[in-house]
């Protein structure tokens, strides 16, 4: 039997490795970069504007181009704000990584949020159990925080 190396590893570490062939051959901007552009350019630009695709030169990885959807009307601003952007981009890389961003104007591309879903109403036996468990706690803000949070886990727990 094979024996494996390094142990047990959390699955977002590898999943940039595997998905890069995939994501480069497509020429799609890298997971990473997607995953983190609001914090990289400001959660104001990224509602306006999302990263499509990453292309560098032949066989380099500098000096690329990132191709960015951006809402209609904003193109003009973003042009004006693109040194400052690929200042952003590329100290999140680390390197100078992109040196030019090309605009295509659409609605940009966000996850579709699901909603929250609500927790099940607790049954009153439920209820007298947490509310037993919270009499110790004097700080009324804290009590009702804690009741909040004893409501969504326990009913929860029990959708499933």
């Amino acid at each position: 039997m094979e024996q494996r190396r390094g142990g047990m590893r959390a699955l977002a570490g590898e999943v940039a490795r595997i998905a890069a062939p995939v994501l480069g051959k497509r020429g799609l901007a890298p997971a990473h970069l997607v995953a983190s552009w609001s914090s990289i350019v400001g959660s104001e630009w990224a509602e306006k504007a999302t990263p499509e695709r990453l292309s560098f030169p032949s066989s380099e990885r500098g000096d690329g181009t990132l191709r960015l959807r951006v809402a209609p009307g904003c193109a003009t601003e973003l042009q004006h704000r693109a040194p400052l952007l690929l200042e952003r981009i590329n100290g999140f890389f680390g390197y100078r990584a992109v040196t030019r961003l090309t605009l295509v104007q659409g609605p940009p591309l966000r996850p579709s949020a699901r909603p929250p879903r609500k927790p099940a109403p607790l049954a009153p036996d439920e209820r007298a159990a947490l509310d037993r468990r919270l009499l110790a706690v004097e700080d009324p803000d804290l009590r009702d925080a804690l009741r909040r949070l004893g409501e969504a886990v326990i009913g929860s727990d029990r959708e499933r």
